[in-house]
């Protein structure tokens, strides 16, 4: 095993982070005392495909990106529950998926969620990560017993056999999604969006809470105007801090990362300079540039002014995971999954909710994914300012591996 090389948070950058600064105009980080970060050993295989992986973030993102609307989306949770699909997948299909997730083939997928999903939770006591995956199976099918193993070992889920025409599942999936987003996420599936008829629902739950490294003081936090895209400008309460950040900036955008609890876990925002937009931001974001970025954060003194903001968003992915590039798998003349069920299959609904709340004491975000299968009839150490009072992006990373949890827009509203 092979630790992975960008380990963007050093012990003496955690510790600087944890205790915080003093400062005469009273915005001072408050100072959260933890212990050093654990890291996630990743293997040379397994690093490609997390560079990979946060290769289709961002082409993600691109592709659900509307300047004028807040929203929040878990990569991640996607990778779950099509990496869990991909086990019962063959074919055009499969290929198609391996390459628009970044999966070298289905087991090195296999190995690293299952990494994830034992390791994440652990890195550090004050943050809260959880990624649970479930599958409901209607009582007139049957799954293949070698998707079954693979579900159970690698995603620690037990398909759960169920009538669908009993008036209860629908609640049944809903109450699963709450329960592990903390009530986050009360309804993925409504009485629109559920098929009784349908062969399975797969669902993949990715949960976090963070304790910011250094919390901002309350009575800081102040109504101001947020330069939206539109007009007239919408106040927001605007959370003041100044102190010793992770910092960098480039022609397009500044860079903040600000820890959570130990280091494990971090939000690196991205504000666009003055003239530039969040799709000027986003045009040049890949894997490569974004472990550049990282590399380039230097500890720098900022004076920060980040809102408070919550943010929700329910979105169909079935035509945008067909125009990044997997569209077999929702054809149901094309689509290949020989080894899920013992009747030919296709997807027939892919969505994800995803919420996000931003305050002075940290940051809570969830994220539901559901993918129903149906049958087929076939610089210098100086004072900067980091004034995100214009539209930015925001991502929420495991930092050893470089793995992105969330990733967002605020724009005003």
């Amino acid at each position: 095993m092979m630790k992975q090389k960008f380990l963007w948070v050093a012990a003496a950058l955690m510790m600087a982070a944890c205790s915080g600064s003093d400062n005469e105009n009273g915005t001072d980080p408050v100072p959260v005392i933890c212990p050093i970060a654990e890291t996630i050993e990743l293997t040379p295989v397994e690093q490609e495909l997390v560079s990979e992986n946060n290769d289709f973030a961002f082409n993600l993102f691109r592709q659900t990106q509307d300047v004028n609307k807040s929203q929040v989306l878990s990569p991640l949770s996607i990778t779950y529950a099509l990496g869990m699909l991909n086990n019962g997948a063959a074919g055009e299909t499969q290929r198609q998926i391996n390459q628009v997730l970044g999966f070298k083939d289905k087991d090195t997928a296999n190995e690293f969620c299952k990494k994830m999903l034992t390791k994440a939770p652990s890195l550090d006591p004050q943050t809260t990560v959880s990624i649970a995956n479930n599958i409901y199976l209607n009582k007139d099918y049957a799954l293949k017993p070698v998707f079954v193993e693979k579900a159970s070992t690698f995603y620690d889920a037990q398909p759960e056999t169920r009538d669908f025409h009993d008036g209860q599942t629908l609640g049944v999936i809903n109450q699963w999604a709450s329960d592990h987003t903390q009530g986050m996420i009360k309804e993925v599936l409504n009485n629109k969006t559920f098929n009784p008829n349908a062969v399975s629902y797969l669902l993949n739950a990715t949960y976090f809470k963070g304790t910011w490294a250094s919390k901002f003081n309350k009575e800081s936090t102040l109504d101001e105007d947020f330069q939206s895209y539109s007009q007239p400008y919408p106040k927001v309460p605007m959370m003041h801090q100044t102190g010793e950040f992770d910092y960098a900036e480039t022609d397009t955008y500044q860079a903040l990362r600000k820890s959570y609890g130990n280091g494990a876990y971090a939000m690196t925002i991205l504000l666009p300079q003055a003239g530039k937009t969040v799709a000027d931001v986003l045009k040049g974001l890949t894997a490569d540039s974004w472990k550049q970025l990282h590399e380039s954060l230097t500890e720098t003194e900022v004076q920060v002014a980040l809102p408070r903001f919550e943010s929700h968003t329910d979105v169909d992915l079935a035509d945008i995971m067909c125009s990044l590039g997997m569209p077999d798998a929702f054809d149901e003349m094309k689509a290949e999954f020989p080894d899920f069920c013992e009747k030919a299959t296709f997807i027939g609904l892919m969505k994800q909710v995803a919420a996000i709340k931003v305050n002075e004491e940290g940051a809570e975000a969830s994220a539901v994914t559901v993918i129903g299968m149906y049958e087929t009839a076939v610089g210098p150490q100086m004072m900067k300012f980091f004034y995100a009072n214009r539209p930015f992006l925001y991502f929420i990373s495991e930092q050893s591996t470089g793995t992105i949890f969330f990733m967002g827009q605020y724009s005003g509203k």
